[in-house]
């Protein structure tokens, strides 16, 4: 049995090993072609008649990681910002004739297509064309989102098999109360906030009265900003766009004689329309099409006109570390560390006039959340204005940390609020007990097992708790009313836990103004008293290290300063230690008692 344990030791060894420097290697290779394609492609010339492409099949994400295996595996996917600058771009460049949108696929949030839907109609509005194809919408992505964004075009194509899955919004949770008391676990949590909705599925049985009304809400307000933009599109009613999601989907031919289409057809006719309209024959030999990411690598631009204005990205919840980008557990975190050193940063560079604070995060650590807090205040105080300009999500935490900010930018679409505390334990005693397994240890301290799950709080520990909900509470809605310059009874009738879209967020005044990236650039030269129509130039904190050189410094160098870096190897690490504990459990079974005299035993640590 120990011959075989140690195999199987060495197995895991080599294959992590292999694993590693495979990874390493393809993503090596990768970064290496990163680095030679875009000076390759820039040396053609871009075509003197275009149609640009923006395939959504890949994703929309805000920005593109520094890590090198999460880069390589989005190296598809549109990043936002890049692309409404590339959409403004090509608006004012006479070469480009149009756009041309593949639909249908893809996940989108309701904010972000706000956000591309403005963009695409500001091109439209100078006389370009805008036409979008979908094989079907809703079999492979969400139908209402895509054919939200796609509302936004002046010609749908849909392929006749297709169909419009127009069918709205819903948002459905387990509640695994009865599961856990079966099974004789507790959950301990209190709250403070009668919609603060996180711990309810293992709390409750069913979603609570007050949150089902606070996301009754969020969907119809989501939905009303839905059936307006598609009616005011389409030529047609609120009410009767409304009428048509209640009765969705529709086929081809239906869409066609609702007006929610526009064209039946595969994808050789639309893009052979999309040639006409560019002043092309069909079999012209000319070939118009340019994906967006490739034109806003040729083009020729000059970006380094005007005053600076920092952009500080806070994606992800909210931890007491820095950022990370895990490309193998998909973790994204609003590091506290990274975004308060980027905002010292952009504060130490006297070119900077303002900071853009981009966030999409749903909060977490309350301790990092006022860290990051702490630093958009100081930058307030010592006079840079902090433009907030939130994506999908900018709620709890991720709403704390916006609340001092000089002014607040959401799209309609943005969930945001849930000013409310929530905190406690999983208590595993009662599952223990069934299984026959006796917890035992020693402690040093009366509380140093506080947060054990292997038992309940007790009393005087409780209270503590229930202290701590309110000093935590009190602080949040105290610095939301002074950050919002809000009485705090006004703060106090919003807060309660309750999420807002944006457009109730605005009217409750925990916004200043809806839009996204223009929005808050526009509040940003008024913020620091520049010119309304001046460039600008934006400047990310912090400053993104070549992915090339960071893979061979990092990863061959042994450096690992990069937080995406270290994400790889911890991801890594921790694939390999998951088979750790079985592999320990059948050494310490089939080992000689003698030689495991001196070993500890594997006695949980509170944590």
């Amino acid at each position: 049995m120990r011959i075989v344990i140690f195999l199987l030791k060495c197995v895991v060894g080599v294959l992590a090993t292999l694993g590693f420097f495979l990874v390493a290697g393809g993503v090596g290779a990768w970064l290496m072609w990163e680095q030679v394609e875009p000076l390759r492609a820039r040396k053609a010339p871009l075509p003197d008649t275009m149609v640009l492409t923006l395939d959504l099949a890949p994703g929309v994400i805000e920005a593109r990681p520094d890590n090198p295996l999460s880069r390589a595996s989005l190296s598809g996917a549109l990043v936002l910002r890049q692309t409404l600058g590339t959409l403004e771009a090509a608006g004012a460049d006479p070469r480009v004739k149009g756009i041309f949108m593949r639909l249908g696929r893809g996940d989108l949030g309701l904010a972000l297509v706000q956000e591309l839907r403005d963009a695409v109609l500001d091109f439209r509005a100078t006389g370009k064309f805008a036409i979008g194809f979908a094989e079907t919408f809703g079999e492979a992505g969400d139908g209402t989102q895509h054919y939200y964004l796609a509302s936004a075009l002046d010609r749908i194509w849909l392929q006749p098999s297709g169909d419009i899955g127009l069918t709205g919004f819903s948002l459905q949770s387990p509640f695994l109360r009865a599961v856990l008391d079966d099974i004789g676990v507790e959950p301990r949590f209190g709250q403070r906030g009668p919609y603060k909705g996180v711990a309810a599925f293992m709390t409750e049985t069913a979603l609570p009265a007050p949150q089902r009304a606070n996301l009754q809400r969020l969907l119809d307000s989501s939905l009303e900003q839905v059936a307006e933009d598609i009616a005011a599109a389409r030529a047609l009613t609120p009410a009767g766009v409304r009428a048509l999601i209640d009765t969705a989907p529709h086929s081809a031919a239906a869409a066609l004689d609702a007006k929610l289409i526009d064209r039946i057809g595969y994808l050789d006719a639309a893009e052979a329309n999309a040639m006409a309209d560019a002043g092309l024959a069909e079999d012209s030999a000319e070939h118009p099409f340019v994906p967006i990411d490739e034109f806003a690598r040729r083009r020729d631009a000059d970006e380094s006109a005007g005053d600076t204005v920092a952009l500080i990205y806070g994606l992800g919840p909210v931890v007491l570390d820095a950022g990370e980008n895990d490309p193998v557990f998909g973790r994204l975190t609003m590091g506290a560390d990274t975004v308060t050193a980027a905002l010292r940063a952009a504060l130490e560079d006297p070119e900077v006039k303002a900071i853009v604070f981009r966030i999409d995060s749903p909060g977490g650590s309350y301790v990092a959340s006022d860290t990051i807090w702490h630093e958009v205040r100081r930058a307030r105080e010592k006079g840079v204005p902090v433009i907030v300009s939130m994506g999908g999500v900018a709620a709890s935490g991720g709403y704390f940390v916006a609340a001092p900010a000089h002014s607040i930018v959401a799209q309609p679409g943005t969930i945001t609020g849930s000013i409310g505390v929530v905190t406690g334990k999983i208590v595993l005693a009662g599952l223990w007990d069934r299984l026959g397994i006796n917890w035992d240890g020693v402690k040093a301290g009366a509380r140093a097992d506080t947060w054990s799950a292997n038992r309940d709080f007790t009393a005087a520990e409780w209270r503590q708790v229930e202290a701590t909900l309110d000093r935590v509470y009190e602080d949040f809605t105290r610095k939301v009313a002074e950050g919002r310059d809000l009485p705090l009874d006004k703060v106090l009738s919003i807060a309660e836990g309750r999420v807002w879209t944006g457009a109730d967020a605005l009217n409750a005044g925990l916004v200043d103004a809806l839009g996204g990236y223009r929005k808050a650039y526009a509040l940003a030269r008024e913020a620091a008293g520049l010119d309304p129509a001046a460039p600008i130039q934006v400047k990310v904190f912090p400053e993104a290290r070549d992915p090339f050189q960071a893979f061979i410094e990092d990863t061959l160098g042994g450096a690992l300063e990069v937080p995406g870096i270290r994400a790889l190897v911890r991801s890594l690490t921790r694939a390999v230690r998951a088979l750790g504990p079985a592999i320990e459990v059948i050494d310490m079974i089939t080992a000689q008692p003698r030689g495991a005299q001196l070993r500890a035993p594997g006695i949980e640590t509170a944590r």
